[in-house]
């Protein structure tokens, strides 16, 4: 049947479709792009129903003669913005521009498509962390997002699932006359490439997913596992180091003591403000903060500092890393509605089956099991968690210093999409391999490849020699001189 479905497909790419976007402009991007957007029913069971709209927006080629297929880019989170992304990715795709028009869909419940973002206000280091404190702001966040225009129940929240979003996303390639895609997808985005693929494998010309977290991860309980195994390897990075042996002897003593003397009141300069602030440090706080350097060898250079100091009281280092996950850049932050409305769905069932959480990762666990109690859980088709053999050449990127979605689950993908995938994995990097600037030619060269075996032939060993950035040491202080 796909065999004769291909056919079909082409000869309908030959008809002539209006343009459905209009000239615009998006924060970050010098140049004038195109602006789309799409009403949808948020239940396709209800067309009659609350309606969503999606937004989405084309880079244009600047080839006269353009590719017939776009590439689309979806985010991570789960619950970035693409759209928001744009200028962040934009160098990943330069070369592709020169043939290809580049495709960012705002999947529902992020950026403009029906956004399901909870209040932020100004917290002091590590005070969201307090579990009554984020259980109280949670319940407000739901409470707020059910008074949503389009959401016509609190039920209607759980209508944010992957398998609805790329639902909503092959109406974006329809609208645009595509017969088929090219679809790269980074963290999250590559479980919902990997569900469109399911969904619509024949519309998928080629597919780049970028740090695999494949639809049957259950991400509460394997965080703790994988983020422990990164934070072991750092600490043997620095043992192999002799700047960073001598300087820290007893790293590891170091991060258990201090681990067993949480929670705990500390007194520090507040990141941004300078200002002395009396705060509560948490269990959850620090293992955020921890967690959250791993995700980029170079930032994970200065944990070794920073777990020094915390455990001789200093938490300046541990709270600005804090700091930095909780006040980032717009484009980072992720819409909690959304975020949860896929977890709560597609993992928290799961959950009780994957297993006994452990001391490390004690924390994910108990807060998504709090969170998704009463979170609306959408549904979930079972074949969801079945990653169908690949109909068309994907690559595959891993870090190996990677907390979050290291090479054993890009290597369990390769073996369920089978002979069509290749699996690249560069030892020394972390979580996002494309944002090294030599991949940025093996993403082209793999889209632009004429057929799929000399796709996945393509050299991809550009990155195998970066190095691990070595572990920061504050420099000393010289002391004051005295007056001549």
């Amino acid at each position: 049947m796909l065999l004769q479905a291909l056919p079909a497909l082409a000869a309908a790419s030959d008809a002539p479709v209006a343009d459905p976007t209009t000239a615009c402009r998006i924060a970050g991007i010098r140049t004038e792009v195109r602006c789309g957007q799409l009403v949808r029913a948020l239940d396709p069971a209800r067309p009659g129903g609350p309606q969503i709209t999606v937004h989405y927006v084309v880079l244009r080629s600047v080839a006269r003669n353009r590719k017939p297929d776009p590439v689309f880019m979806l985010a991570g989170g789960p619950g970035q913005s693409a759209i928001g992304l744009a200028a962040a990715v934009l160098p990943w795709f330069e070369r592709l521009l020169l043939q290809r028009d580049l495709v960012l869909v705002d999947q529902r419940g992020t950026g403009k498509s029906a956004p399901l973002m909870c209040p932020r206000t100004p917290v002091l280091p590590f005070a969201s962390d307090n579990a009554q404190a984020q259980s109280k702001e949670l319940a407000q966040c739901r409470a707020a997002l059910a008074r949503l225009p389009f959401i016509g129940a609190p039920a209607d929240l759980g209508f944010f699932t992957t398998t609805l979003a790329m639902q909503d996303l092959d109406a974006v390639r329809q609208a645009l006359g595509a017969a088929q895609i090219n679809v790269v997808g980074a963290s999250y985005g590559t479980r919902a490439a990997l569900e469109y693929m399911r969904q619509f494998g024949p519309h998928v010309r080629r597919s780049v997913l970028d740090g695999l977290a494949p639809p049957d991860m259950v991400l509460p309980t394997t965080l703790g596992p994988d983020s422990q195994a990164a934070l072991d390897a750092l600490w043997a990075s620095c043992a192999a180091q002799s700047h960073c042996q001598k300087t820290f002897p007893t790293l590891a003593a170091d991060w258990q003591s201090l681990w067993q003397s949480l929670p705990k009141t500390v007194t520090l300069a507040h990141p941004l403000t300078g200002q002395r602030v009396t705060v509560s440090a948490t269990r959850e706080a620090v293992i955020g903060a921890v967690r959250g350097a791993l995700y980029t060898p170079a930032v994970a250079a200065a944990l070794p500092q920073a777990v020094h100091d915390a455990a001789r009281g200093h938490f300046e280092g541990l709270a600005a890393m804090h700091s930095a996950l909780q006040d980032g850049p717009p484009h980072l932050r992720l819409a909690l509605g959304m975020h949860l409305g896929v977890v709560c769905a597609e993992d928290y069932p799961r959950m009780a089956a994957a297993g006994a959480a452990s001391a490390v990762d004690t924390d994910p666990q108990t807060q998504y099991r709090s969170a998704c109690r009463d979170w609306p859980q959408g549904d979930v088709p079972a074949d969801f968690y079945r990653i169908p053999a690949a109909q068309h050449a994907s690559l595959l990127l891993s870090g190996g210093l990677d907390p979050v979605t290291p090479p054993r689950h890009g290597q369990q993908v390769q073996q369920a999409l089978g002979p069509l995938a290749r699996h690249v994995v560069v030892p020394q990097a972390g979580h996002g391999i494309l944002a090294h600037a030599c991949m940025h030619k093996v993403l082209t060269a793999f889209i632009q490849a004429p057929d799929d075996a000399k796709a996945l032939a393509i050299d991809a060993s550009c990155a195998q020699s970066i190095p691990r950035p070595l572990a920061f040491v504050r420099p000393a202080v010289p002391e004051p001189q005295g007056a001549p």
